[in-house]
Formats: structure tokens, C-alpha cells, sequence
């Protein structure tokens, strides 16, 4: 099992924010989000939005720190990947 998490770079709704993915299943992304207390509604087509302030709680239960750019690669190469315009299929 292997859930990746970028840094806290990304504004909005006035904090930081992280992205959580998976590059095995959406099943094991949502299992993990739920074990960190993650609400459903943080999921958003291919990843959860996680707040700064969860980031360390996100690394501790076992999220593994990657960059932006090698987390979009890794969620593409998986297939995982629902780029914002695409109908989802």
C-alpha cells in the first residue's frame, strides 16, 4: 500500500493545501483518507484535498512526502489520473 502526499503549496478558502493520491486504487486512497479522518467530501476526481495543518497527521499514519510534479506522474502512470474537463469514466 503506498499513499503519496505533496507539500502544502496550494491556496484556497484562505489555508494551504496538500493533495493525497494513490497510484494502486481509488479503494486503498479512500480506506487511507478515512483512517486519518479525511471527510468524503475532501475527495475530489482523483485525489483528497488535505489541509496544512493535516499534513503531519497524513505523513505519520504512513503518506509518503513527494513533490507535485512526481505525485501528477505517478497518479497518471497508475491510470488514476481525472484531469478537471474530462468526463469521468
Amino acid at each position: 500500500m503506498t499513499v503519496y502526499i505533496d507539500p502544502p503549496t496550494w491556496p484556497g478558502h484562505g489555508r494551504m493545501w496538500s493533495h493525497l493520491v494513490s497510484d494502486v486504487s481509488y479503494e486503498e486512497l479512500h480506506a487511507f483518507a478515512a483512517s486519518i479522518g479525511c471527510p468524503p467530501r475532501a475527495f475530489e476526481r482523483d485525489h483528497y484535498d488535505v489541509p496544512s495543518h493535516r499534513y503531519a497527521d497524513a505523513v505519520a499514519a504512513g503518506a509518503v512526502e513527494i513533490g507535485s510534479k512526481e505525485l501528477v506522474r505517478r497518479l497518471t502512470a497508475a491510470g488514476l489520473r481525472r484531469p478537471k474537463g474530462r468526463p469521468l469514466v
